[in-house]
């Protein structure tokens, strides 16, 4: 399979629209902010505007790893594990860590969504997709992630608008 060449996150269909060349090729449900959008630190907000991929971290891991850090714990999320540390925010299987590319924007001073550790990253299955409930970070299923991490590579555009995909965009679906 080809790579992806841009991912836009819509907050209004809380999906991930990925595409090649300009076809659409994925579309996977997310979990955006549960606070709504904006780019002040601190806010819990989900930043919008054009971002790229940063870094790609956990490569080879397994499917739940548990990642604090930026870093593999050695542990796979359970739900023994999850009743442990109730409501923790879980990062797990996968990082795509964003860094927006509008200063002002997204970037530097107090909007810099790298500085604020704004991810796509994998979530427990017993966490809703579809729904706004995360602390900022894209929220994905730890399968669709698995399968979207070796499609994305470093740098690749990332959108996030508040608009729904283009109906063209979504019809177009291989």
């Amino acid at each position: 399979m080809r790579p992806l060449d841009l991912l836009h996150i819509s907050i209004a269909d809380q999906c991930l629209y990925g595409f090649t060349d300009g076809q659409l090729v994925v579309r996977l449900p997310v979990s955006t902010a549960l606070n709504g959008v904006g780019e002040q630190s601190g806010s819990n907000c989900t930043p919008r505007g054009r971002h790229q991929v940063r870094a790609k971290i956990g490569d080879g891991l397994p499917e739940g790893a548990v990642l604090r850090g930026r870093r593999w714990t050695g542990e796979v999320w359970s739900e023994v594990l999850d009743a442990q540390f109730p409501g923790r925010d879980w990062i797990l299987t996968r990082i795509l860590w964003l860094s927006g590319c509008e200063p002002g924007r997204n970037r530097l001073g107090k909007v810099d969504t790298f500085r604020r550790y704004i991810y796509l990253h994998g979530t427990p299955d017993n966490q809703p997709m579809g729904v706004p409930l995360s602390h900022g970070c894209v929220r994905l299923r730890n399968a669709d992630l698995l399968s979207l991490f070796p499609r994305v590579p470093s740098h690749c555009s990332v959108m996030i608008d508040e608009a729904p995909c283009p109906q063209w965009a979504a019809a177009d679906l291989v």
